[in-house]
Protein backbone atom coordinates (compact mmCIF):
# COMPACT_ATOMS: atom_id res chain seq x y z
CA UNK A 1 0.00 0.00 0.00
CA UNK A 2 1.70 3.30 -0.54
CA UNK A 3 1.17 6.26 1.28
CA UNK A 4 -1.15 9.16 0.02
CA UNK A 5 1.45 12.07 0.45
CA UNK A 6 5.10 10.99 -0.92
CA UNK A 7 7.83 12.06 2.11
CA UNK A 8 10.21 14.07 -0.08
CA UNK A 9 13.88 12.51 -0.72
CA UNK A 10 16.43 13.21 1.56
CA UNK A 11 18.30 15.39 -1.28
CA UNK A 12 15.29 17.45 -1.95
CA UNK A 13 15.75 19.72 1.52
CA UNK A 14 18.66 20.58 3.89
CA UNK A 15 19.06 20.34 7.52
CA UNK A 16 18.37 23.96 9.51
CA UNK A 17 18.90 25.00 13.06
CA UNK A 18 17.82 28.91 13.54
CA UNK A 19 19.18 29.69 17.29
CA UNK A 20 17.06 32.95 18.77
CA UNK A 21 19.28 36.06 17.20
CA UNK A 22 20.20 34.62 13.95
CA UNK A 23 17.25 35.70 12.02
CA UNK A 24 16.08 39.20 12.52
CA UNK A 25 12.30 40.53 13.21
CA UNK A 26 11.08 42.23 10.28
CA UNK A 27 8.18 44.73 9.61
CA UNK A 28 8.15 43.71 5.68
CA UNK A 29 5.82 40.79 6.28
CA UNK A 30 1.84 40.37 5.25
CA UNK A 31 0.84 42.75 8.07
CA UNK A 32 2.19 46.11 8.84
CA UNK A 33 1.36 46.09 12.21
CA UNK A 34 3.01 42.52 13.44
CA UNK A 35 7.14 41.58 13.65
CA UNK A 36 8.08 38.71 11.99
CA UNK A 37 11.02 36.47 11.78
CA UNK A 38 11.98 33.31 9.45
CA UNK A 39 12.76 30.37 10.88
CA UNK A 40 14.82 28.79 8.19
CA UNK A 41 12.39 26.26 6.89
CA UNK A 42 11.34 27.90 3.74
CA UNK A 43 15.09 27.60 2.29
CA UNK A 44 15.66 24.10 3.58
CA UNK A 45 12.60 22.81 2.12
CA UNK A 46 13.21 24.68 -0.88
CA UNK A 47 9.83 26.40 -0.79
CA UNK A 48 7.62 23.72 0.36
CA UNK A 49 6.76 25.13 4.21
CA UNK A 50 7.25 28.18 5.89
CA UNK A 51 7.73 28.16 9.97
CA UNK A 52 7.79 31.60 10.95
CA UNK A 53 7.20 33.61 14.75
CA UNK A 54 4.79 36.72 14.17
CA UNK A 55 4.10 39.01 17.34
CA UNK A 56 2.13 42.22 17.93
CA UNK A 57 3.94 45.49 16.73
CA UNK A 58 1.01 48.09 16.96
CA UNK A 59 -2.10 47.71 18.58
CA UNK A 60 -5.28 46.38 16.91
CA UNK A 61 -7.31 48.98 15.18
CA UNK A 62 -8.73 47.29 12.11
CA UNK A 63 -7.17 43.72 12.52
CA UNK A 64 -6.57 41.77 9.43
CA UNK A 65 -9.55 41.90 7.76
CA UNK A 66 -12.05 39.10 6.55
CA UNK A 67 -9.56 36.64 4.21
CA UNK A 68 -8.24 33.35 3.62
CA UNK A 69 -5.30 31.93 2.57
CA UNK A 70 -4.18 29.81 -0.49
CA UNK A 71 -2.51 27.15 1.37
CA UNK A 72 -2.32 23.11 1.75
CA UNK A 73 -1.59 23.43 5.09
CA UNK A 74 -1.85 25.80 8.21
CA UNK A 75 -1.27 26.02 11.80
CA UNK A 76 -1.04 28.67 14.78
CA UNK A 77 1.06 27.68 17.56
CA UNK A 78 0.64 30.56 20.34
CA UNK A 79 3.33 31.11 22.20
CA UNK A 80 2.79 34.39 24.17
CA UNK A 81 -0.64 36.24 24.66
CA UNK A 82 -3.43 35.77 23.00
CA UNK A 83 -5.57 36.52 20.15
CA UNK A 84 -9.10 36.63 19.22
CA UNK A 85 -9.94 35.05 15.48
CA UNK A 86 -12.88 34.98 13.94
CA UNK A 87 -13.69 31.62 12.11
CA UNK A 88 -16.46 32.42 10.10
CA UNK A 89 -19.16 33.33 12.52
CA UNK A 90 -17.96 31.41 15.27
CA UNK A 91 -15.15 33.82 17.52
CA UNK A 92 -12.57 31.91 18.90
CA UNK A 93 -10.27 32.57 21.84
CA UNK A 94 -6.14 31.18 21.20
CA UNK A 95 -4.72 31.52 24.25
CA UNK A 96 -0.68 30.93 24.50
CA UNK A 97 -0.21 26.81 24.49
CA UNK A 98 -3.25 26.38 22.04
CA UNK A 99 -2.57 25.34 18.73
CA UNK A 100 -5.10 25.77 15.49
CA UNK A 101 -5.13 23.81 12.54
CA UNK A 102 -7.13 26.75 9.84
CA UNK A 103 -7.75 24.47 7.30
CA UNK A 104 -6.94 24.94 4.06
CA UNK A 105 -9.56 28.10 2.45
CA UNK A 106 -11.63 28.98 5.83
CA UNK A 107 -12.73 32.28 5.68
CA UNK A 108 -11.16 34.09 9.02
CA UNK A 109 -10.50 37.36 10.44
CA UNK A 110 -7.77 38.43 13.79
CA UNK A 111 -9.36 41.12 14.90
CA UNK A 112 -7.93 41.22 18.43
CA UNK A 113 -4.71 40.32 20.29
CA UNK A 114 -2.33 41.21 23.46
CA UNK A 115 0.27 43.25 23.02
CA UNK A 116 2.41 40.26 23.94
CA UNK A 117 1.04 38.29 21.74
CA UNK A 118 3.44 35.90 19.79
CA UNK A 119 2.82 32.75 17.31
CA UNK A 120 4.23 30.02 15.62
CA UNK A 121 3.19 30.22 12.15
CA UNK A 122 3.78 27.03 10.17
CA UNK A 123 2.43 27.05 6.34
CA UNK A 124 2.23 24.86 3.23
CA UNK A 125 3.92 25.82 0.59
CA UNK A 126 5.99 28.82 2.06
CA UNK A 127 4.83 30.91 -0.58
CA UNK A 128 0.75 31.18 -0.24
CA UNK A 129 -1.94 33.45 -1.21
CA UNK A 130 -4.01 35.36 0.96
CA UNK A 131 -6.99 36.60 -0.39
CA UNK A 132 -9.41 39.54 0.83
CA UNK A 133 -12.91 37.87 0.91
CA UNK A 134 -17.01 39.38 2.61
CA UNK A 135 -17.05 38.28 5.48
CA UNK A 136 -20.20 36.24 7.30
CA UNK A 137 -20.91 38.43 10.15
CA UNK A 138 -20.22 41.44 12.23
CA UNK A 139 -16.80 41.49 14.23
CA UNK A 140 -16.32 42.12 17.65
CA UNK A 141 -14.50 45.39 18.37
CA UNK A 142 -11.01 45.51 19.47
CA UNK A 143 -9.80 46.16 23.28
CA UNK A 144 -7.51 49.42 23.72
CA UNK A 145 -3.91 48.48 25.13
CA UNK A 146 -3.38 50.04 28.45
CA UNK A 147 -1.48 52.86 28.01
CA UNK A 148 1.93 53.29 29.29
CA UNK A 149 2.16 54.82 32.87
CA UNK A 150 5.13 57.48 32.48
CA UNK A 151 8.22 56.83 35.22
CA UNK A 152 9.15 59.56 37.51
CA UNK A 153 11.81 61.57 36.86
Amino acid sequence: MTSPTAIPAAADTEFSHVKPGQTPWRGDGLRAFFLYRDLGVAAATRGRVIAQLVRANEAPVQGTGWHRHEAQFHIVFMIKGWARFMYGDQETLVSAGDCVHQRPGIVHYLFDYSPDMEYLEIVGPAEFGTVDVSGPCEVPVPAAWPQAVPQAA
